[in-house]
């Protein structure tokens, strides 16, 4: 499969981005390239609540890059948690079960870029995704650091 690639650039400004909650685990987000029609790669903000986490997923063919702008992080990749300090980051190759989790007080500001585009998620594809191959166990599980804590929250 074949993408193409955009022409000239674009530029995104703060106040472009649309912060929304992640559909599984409720978690606050805002995708820089959505508007870009970039087939080619990713980017998205994830502000991590205290006591939070995302899903734990795989990839098809996306490699992601995860960096932490504030706070420190935690993510569990394979049976490893790895602790990422402010402006650190961790490559993770498509096949490894991931999951970016927050067990401190403190927010958590993540950048996470992926390539190439799985543009068997964008809004609109025509194509049935077996979601299996991205969550092949419970995506909602809490990694052993936040057991006995809630979350997503219940409404």
């Amino acid at each position: 499969m074949s993408t193409r690639a955009i022409e000239g650039y674009h530029l995104i400004k703060p106040e472009d981005l649309f912060w929304r909650a992640s559909n599984l685990m409720k978690i606050p987000n805002a995708d820089f390239l959505e508007r870009t029609g970039s087939e080619n790669m990713g980017a998205r903000l994830w502000r991590m609540p205290p006591m939070s986490a995302n899903t734990l997923h795989k990839h098809i063919r996306a490699e992601e890059f995860y960096f932490v702008l504030e706070g420190t992080g935690r993510l569990r990749v394979g049976d490893e948690t790895l602790t990422v300090p402010k402006y650190g980051g961790v490559l993770v190759g498509p096949d490894k079960l991931r999951q970016v989790f927050n067990d401190t007080d403190e927010e958590v500001l993540w950048l996470i870029i992926g390539a190439p585009e799985e543009l068997e998620f964008l809004q609109g594809s025509k194509s049935q995704m077996d979601l299996s191959l991205i969550y092949p166990v419970d995506p909602t599980q809490l990694p052993p650091e936040l057991a006995g804590s809630q979350w997503p929250p219940q409404e």
